[in-house]
C-alpha cells in the first residue's frame, strides 16, 4: 500500500492527466482505514499535493483538499507541527473556504495536543493569521478559526501567549472589521472564559470582558445566555471547588463586577446587579458564609466582591438590607490577618468615597465608616486594665 501511493505521488509531479492522478490517490487513500494509514503516508512528502492548491481549477483543489484531508488526519499532531507549519499558515490565508477550514481544522488538533502545542505558540505570525481568520466573511471559516483559539485556554502557557499585546493587537485589529466580527470575536472571549476560572481571569485582565459587557445592553440574546452560564459556572466553583480554584472563581467574580464611577450607567448598573443576583438565590449571604470560612485567602476574596459592589447604589442597597451586614463590616475582629485587614479596608474605602451612600446607608454609618476609615486598617481599641483589690 505505501509504495501504490508513493508511485501516485510520484506520478502526480507530472503536469499530464493531473486530475485524474489526484483522483485515483483519493480513491486508494479512501480504501484504506486511517488508523491503517498512518505507516504508509508518514514519510511521503506531501509538499507536491500542497503546491497543488494554488491553482484556478475548482476540481482540482477540491480533490488535493480531500487528499490532504484524509492523509493529515492520519499524522499525529507533533509530525504535523514539526514539518507542515508553513502550509498550514498558507491554507489559512488562501482563498478557497475548503483549504482555509483544512488549515484551521489540523492547527486545530496541534494546539489541543500538549506536546505540539509549542510549535505553534512560538510562531507568532501563524497564530496572527488565525485571529484574522475570525474576520472572515464565510462565517464557517471564521467559527473554525474560533474554535481553534478557544482550545488555547487549555493551558496556562497557551493564555499567557494568547493575550501577550503583540497578540492582542491583531484581536482589536479584527474587532474593528464590522459589528458582526466584533460579535464573533466576544463569543471567542466567552469560549475562554468558561473554561476555567484562570481563563476566565485572563479574559478579563485583558480588558475584553469590560468592552463585552459595555455592549450587552442590547438584543444580544445568544452571547448574554452565554456569559451568564459563565458566571453560574464560577458561582458554583466559587462554592464547592478546590480551596485554589474557589479563590480564583472568587477574583474573577469580583473583576466582572467591577464598575468605576465613569462606567455606571444606568444600563450597565442594571448588567452587573443582574449578573451578582446569578451567583445564587441569596448571593449576599453566600459570599458572607464564604469570607467566614477558615482559609484567609477566601476570606479576602469575598471581601473583593463586596468591595466591587460597594460603589455601586443596587450594592449599598442589598448591603444595609441585609441583617448584620454593617456589623459585620464594621466589626474589625471578623479580619484577623494582614492581608485581611486591608481587604476589610479597602472595602471600607469604597463605601466611603461613593456618591451614593450617604442617603442609602444613612449617615450613623457613613458616620462608622468614616472614623474607622480614619483610625486606619490596623487600629486596635485600648482595652483598659481592671485592678481588683490584693493583687500583686
Amino acid at each position: 500500500m505505501a509504495a501504490s501511493i508513493e508511485s501516485l505521488l510520484n506520478e502526480i509531479s507530472s503536469v499530464d492527466d493531473l486530475v485524474e492522478k489526484l483522483q485515483s490517490l483519493k480513491t486508494v487513500l479512501h480504501s484504506v482505514p486511517v488508523n491503517t494509514l498512518r505507516d504508509a503516508v508518514s514519510g511521503q512528502r506531501l509538499g507536491i499535493i500542497f503546491s497543488l492548491l494554488n491553482s484556478n481549477s475548482r476540481e482540482q483543489v477540491e480533490l488535493c483538499v480531500d487528499i490532504l484531508e484524509r492523509i493529515l488526519l492520519a499524522l499525529s499532531p507533533v509530525f504535523l507541527a514539526q514539518n507542515y507549519k508553513a502550509e498550514l499558515q498558507g491554507g489559512v490565508k488562501h482563498n478557497n473556504e475548503a483549504v482555509k477550514i483544512l488549515a484551521l481544522t489540523q492547527i486545530g488538533r496541534i494546539v489541543e495536543h500538549p506536546e505540539a502545542v509549542n510549535e505553534i505558540l512560538n510562531n507568532n505570525d501563524l497564530l496572527c493569521a488565525v485571529i484574522y481568520a475570525i474576520g472572515e466573511e464565510k462565517m464557517s471559516v471564521a467559527k473554525q478559526a474560533i474554535k481553534c483559539l478557544s482550545k488555547l485556554s487549555h493551558s496556562k502557557a497557551s493564555l499567557d501567549k494568547l493575550f501577550q499585546p503583540d497578540l492582542l493587537k491583531p484581536i482589536k485589529e479584527v474587532m474593528a472589521v464590522s459589528d458582526v466580527v466584533r460579535y464573533r470575536v466576544y463569543e471567542l472571549v466567552v469560549e475562554i472564559s468558561s473554561f476555567s476560572p484562570i481563563s476566565f481571569g485572563y479574559c478579563v485582565n485583558s480588558g475584553l470582558v469590560s468592552q463585552l459587557l459595555s455592549e450587552l445592553t442590547g438584543d444580544d440574546v445568544l452571547i448574554r445566555r452565554k456569559f451568564k452560564a459563565v458566571l453560574v459556572r464560577m458561582s458554583h466553583h466559587a462554592s464547592t471547588g478546590a480551596t485554589e480554584l474557589r479563590v480564583r472563581s472568587l477574583e474573577a467574580i469580583a473583576q466582572l463586577l467591577t464598575l468605576q464611577p465613569e462606567q455606571q450607567t444606568d444600563d450597565l448598573l442594571a448588567l452587573t446587579e443582574s449578573w451578582f443576583q446569578l451567583l445564587s438565590k441569596h448571593p449576599m449571604d453566600m459570599i458572607q458564609q464564604i469570607s467566614t470560612q477558615p482559609f484567609p485567602e477566601l476570606h479576602c476574596s469575598a471581601l473583593c466582591i463586596f468591595t466591587a459592589i460597594a460603589s455601586q447604589p443596587w450594592g449599598q442597597r442589598l448591603m444595609i438590607s441585609t441583617p448584620g451586614f454593617m456589623e459585620f463590616v464594621l466589626d474589625r475582629s471578623t479580619s484577623p490577618s494582614k492581608d485581611a485587614k486591608d481587604a476589610k479596608f479597602e472595602l471600607i474605602g469604597a463605601l466611603v468615597s461613593s456618591s451614593s451612600a450617604a442617603e442609602i446607608l444613612g449617615s450613623q454609618n457613613c458616620l462608622r465608616l468614616k472614623t474607622y476609615l480614619r483610625e486606619g486598617p490596623y487600629y486596635v481599641t485600648a482595652v483598659a486594665a481592671v485592678g481588683t483589690e490584693g493583687a500583686n
